[in-house]
């Protein structure tokens, strides 16, 4: 059930959660190793990429929770769609622009999570990790997706052993870049 199918009190009781995760989202994306120590690109296509990762990151673990976790997925998504409609307004992307903008980002959204959750699946072996961080985050750069493809197993695994009940109620364990 998606949570726009609740009303009132509910719809926000089942906001909260998906709200602190995405904050958590922002804030570990915002964390200066990965761009400092890392090689991730400071930019505004660099810290969405950033963003979209750990907001996968999420998603992913949210899958195995099954069904108590299936609504949060869908929350979370969308709080992540909202507040990216909310930042482009606030960089001038008129209504015109609007759809056609989203649009594009929903398509990368749903085309790096499946590459994403390829290379998942693949750990810990980081071959694939690496070739999907080089073509995205880091493309032209030059820099080595050695260290950030860690990053991301560690966040990953991180994920997997945090406890249920505090992910559900949006306060993931992540893991230092």
């Amino acid at each position: 059930m998606s949570v726009w199918t609740l009303s009132g009190k509910s719809r926000r009781a089942a906001l909260e959660p998906a709200e602190r995760l995405h904050a958590s989202a922002v804030a570990a994306a915002r964390t200066a190793n990965l761009y400092a120590v890392m090689g991730a690109p400071d930019t505004a296509e660099g810290r969405f990429e950033l963003l979209t990762l750990h907001v996968i990151l999420l998603v992913e673990r949210l899958k195995a929770e099954g069904g108590a976790g299936d609504g949060l997925r869908q929350a979370l998504f969308d709080t992540y769609v909202s507040h990216l409609d909310g930042a482009m307004r606030e960089m001038g992307v008129g209504d015109l622009a609007m759809g056609k903008r989203m649009r594009k980002l929903g398509e990368a959204f749903y085309g790096r999570a499946a590459a994403y959750e390829a290379a998942f699946h693949l750990l810990p072996d980081l071959t694939e990790m690496k070739s999907i961080l080089s073509r995205t985050l880091l493309e032209g750069l030059g820099v080595d997706a050695s260290p950030l493809a860690g990053y991301v197993a560690r966040a990953h695994a991180a994920l997997a052993a945090s406890p249920s009940e505090r992910l559900l109620a949006g306060e993931p364990a992540w893991a230092a870049p």
